[in-house]
């Protein structure tokens, strides 16, 4: 303390700290301004980018984040074309819980990101909560979930005719299936995983009208979605049933269905995208939601100011869902299944088919 008396009384030494102490006043509000609006980029404004700007994007993950080799992942390899090809600034996050959607949302809206995307139908309300409060800010929403009441103008709600491509590969289970039992375990009861049962066990009826179908749910709860252990639990039972072919639509619960397909020397088949390689020689297909190409028009969309908000919904006749059957990954459905199947997908897309969703 008496250092700084004796430096104090120094004319010179005086004057050289209280210029800097002014410099650092003159600094600091500036540098918060800045931390708030983007640490990344030091940019906060929320007016769209312009036509060849390179966007800013900020993706909130689905409960059970990535590494389940489905839904997630899929949006995940939209974020990455969209940093090849775009040039798009993407950051994104995993909330641990419900209580982090809205925030996430929030964080990435305030900070004047141009592009706001949930990844799941349980961020819908979220999302036109915060898109109501930042109105210049685009949001979107995968498998949006339309809320009583008007859809924000600026919220694009993507969805899918999961329907349809669980009814391709319900025709495949029904025209492979030995035991004449084929078994589906779904994640979350509710409306968007009843449409994958739904589309399967019609594709199943259409080439097996006496299979049998043991279908299951992980639980009521976004949890059901990253719980193996109950996925392991359901596909052993159904295998007990006597189903040989199990589909399942259970985000990282699959892991453990897929776990009992292996130890049960059955055929799986998986969701949203190829996932041979969670069991090599067990999976004979998988239903692929194209979510990555969703998220790239979009994305897309916004750069090029040509962002719309409103529902859109891919199906087989927007190339939106898939089922694998091509390369090794196919290899596995003979070539007079896949001939049948594809006779059906051509019935679907020309309206002679029309799938269930419920």
């Amino acid at each position: 303390m008496n250092e700084l008396r004796n430096l104090l009384a120094r004319p010179l030494a005086r004057l050289v700290l209280l210029f800097a102490i002014a410099l650092l006043l003159l600094l600091l509000p500036a540098r918060k301004k800045e931390i708030m609006a983007d640490p990344a980029t030091a940019k906060g404004s929320s007016e769209p980018a312009a036509t060849g700007a390179h966007v800013r994007v900020g993706l909130v993950f689905d409960v059970g984040g990535r590494g389940a080799k489905s839904f997630n992942d899929g949006a995940s390899e939209g974020i990455m074309r969209e940093k090849s090809e775009l040039g798009a600034d993407v950051q994104y996050t995993e909330p641990s819980g419900a209580e982090d959607r809205e925030a996430a949302l929030r964080l990435f809206a305030a900070r004047g990101f141009d592009l706001v995307m949930g990844v799941g139908f349980i961020f819908s309300s979220d999302v036109d909560l915060v898109a109501r409060s930042y109105k210049n800010v685009h949001f979107a929403c995968i498998d949006y979930a339309p809320r009583p009441g008007a859809m924000p103008d600026n919220v694009a709600g993507l969805g899918f005719r999961e329907e349809e491509g669980s009814f391709l590969v319900g025709a495949v289970a029904g025209l492979m299936t030995k035991t004449k039992h084929v078994g589906f375990v779904g994640g979350m009861t509710g409306p968007l995983i009843r449409k994958f049962e739904a589309g399967y066990e019609a594709g199943i009826k259409a080439t097996c009208a006496e299979c049998t179908l043991h279908a299951a749910y992980a639980g009521t709860t976004p949890d059901a979605y990253r719980d193996p252990a109950k996925g392991k639990a359901l596909g052993v039972a159904e295998i007990a049933a006597g189903s040989d072919i199990i589909y399942q639509a259970s985000g990282s619960t699959g892991h453990g269905v897929f776990e009992a397909v292996r130890e049960g020397n059955i055929k799986g088949i998986g969701v949203d995208a190829d996932q041979y390689d969670e069991a090599p020689g067990f999976i004979v297909t998988s239903m692929v939601k194209r979510v990555d190409v969703a998220v790239f028009d979009t994305v897309r969309a916004v750069q090029d100011r040509k962002f719309t908000g409103g529902m859109r919904v891919l199906g087989l006749s927007e190339s939106g869902i898939d089922y694998v059957h091509d390369g090794d990954h196919g290899a596995g459905i003979p070539a007079d299944v896949k001939a049948k199947v594809e006779a059906l997908r051509a019935d679907i897309v020309a309206g002679k088919i029309a799938v269930p969703s419920k």
